[in-house]
């Protein structure tokens, strides 16, 4: 949050709303298509996974959006860079939350997985912000490969 009030663009923060409601959707669907079968956890010694979630998603996911949008560089080049440097830190911050002990991985999730969705996640924030109904059936698709491929059954569909 700090980093938003510092970087963020906070006053023009109605253009991100759109994109930071489809994070937080894609957050929740993820929550409720993984309830039983988790691929990674909060852990808290004070919040349940949920209010932890809740926290996460309410705070830091429109944080970073107020940052990561507004400095989307211009030219490929630019752009690779910078999505891998989001990468990178979003990537040593779960690591480091994971050491701590405020983060878990379960049925077959690691780091690595995490670094690779988060490749695949920040180009579809940018997506969904320019063409915002291009980015739902990709987003789809790749859910459900997602849960395909870690085995999560699917009983909400039954």
């Amino acid at each position: 949050m700090i980093v938003a009030f510092k970087w963020g663009d906070l006053k023009n923060w109605k253009l991100y709303y759109p994109t930071i409601l489809y994070f937080a959707i894609g957050d929740l669907a993820y929550n409720f298509l993984t309830c039983n079968n988790p691929l990674w956890i909060y852990e808290s010694p004070i919040f349940t996974h949920t209010f932890s979630d809740l926290l996460v998603l309410s705070i830091a996911f429109p944080s970073f959006v107020l940052v990561f949008l507004p400095h989307y560089p211009d030219g490929f080049m630019n752009q690779i860079i910078y999505i891998g440097i989001c990468v990178f830190i979003c990537s040593i911050l779960e690591y480091i939350s994971y050491s701590l002990g405020y983060f878990s991985y379960h049925n077959g999730w690691s780091i690595w997985w995490s670094a690779i969705l988060y490749c695949i996640a920040f180009p579809l924030l940018i997506l969904h912000y320019k063409k915002p109904l291009l980015v739902w059936p990709i987003s789809i698709v790749l859910a459900l490969g997602t849960l395909l491929l870690f085995d999560i059954p699917l009983k909400i569909l039954k």
